[in-house]
């Protein structure tokens, strides 16, 4: 990478973790404070991500003009040296449910893109103060401290497992460890990334879900499967489609052992 290039490498990270680390700011204003009497209160969480999604926008517009948002799909196909081959994937807030109920798994994700290619993504969880890093093809890192994917030698009764929310509504499981929904598909795939469960479980996500932790995962050295054992091409859903069948997010020599556990119902 040539001395100009690095320079707006560091450019532009340092302006994604000031972003991020302002909407978490601006985040905690809304944070658990949903009405009373109401189990999931729907305004409060719009009103939170309209102001989270505007600071970002207006961030953005103000520092990087030119610069790209995605916005539900990337249809543009042409590569370009321009500006506008930088395109941003912001997700104002994973794990809503979490966030209004006062629980704080919860977070802001931020990618970016270079002519539809990963440069980096970070997640941040506010509540925790924890910021999940990785540049693509480099180290990962949680806060200061490097991440890698764990590397025991197999799954036993010590291993952990995060499932998405109707996971035993569509699988049967046998796994010998502990099986969790935390209730937040970005720290799923972060703490997997950092060693501290073996293995998730995803569904129903999207591009835009996925962006920026999928950089994690893969510079600590993991994958996100489909369940035939294929490595998962998010670009193939950069025009905004549903990614309809369950994802298993592990290390390459763990895969096989967690599908075994699983049995589709």
């Amino acid at each position: 990478m040539s001395d100009s290039n690095g320079r707006e490498l560091e450019e532009l990270t340092r302006f994604a973790t000031d972003v991020v680390k302002e909407a978490g700011r601006k985040a905690l204003g809304f944070y658990g404070k949903r009405g009373g009497g109401v189990r999931f209160d729907e305004e409060l969480v719009t009103s939170a991500e309209l102001a989270l999604s505007d600071l970002f926008t207006s961030r953005l517009r103000s520092t990087f003009p030119e610069h790209q948002i995605f916005n539900n799909a990337l249809t543009e196909e042409s590569y370009t040296h321009e500006e506008r081959r930088y395109v941003w994937v912001y997700d104002a807030l994973d794990g809503v449910a979490n966030f209004q109920a006062g629980i704080p798994m919860w977070g802001i994700s931020l990618a970016l893109l270079e002519n539809f290619w990963p440069i980096f993504g970070l997640f941040y969880m506010p509540a925790t103060g924890d910021l999940f890093r990785a540049r693509a093809k480099e180290a990962a890192y949680r806060g200061d401290s490097e991440i890698k994917m764990g590397e025991r030698a197999g799954i036993d009764d010590q291993s952990l497992l995060l499932v998405f929310s109707r996971f035993h509504h569509q699988f049967r499981s046998n796994f010998p460890g502990k099986v969790l929904n935390l209730g937040c598909t970005s720290a799923h795939l972060c703490y997997v990334a950092s060693g501290l469960a073996d293995a998730a479980v995803l569904a129903n996500e999207s591009f835009q879900d996925l962006a920026a932790a999928r950089v994690i995962v893969e510079a600590s050295g993991g994958r996100i499967y489909k369940m035939d054992g294929n490595e998962l091409h998010l670009n193939e859903y950069l025009e905004g489609q549903k990614i309809q069948e369950p994802l298993v997010v592990c290390g390459p020599e763990t895969f096989e052992q967690v599908k075994g556990c699983l049995q589709s119902i």
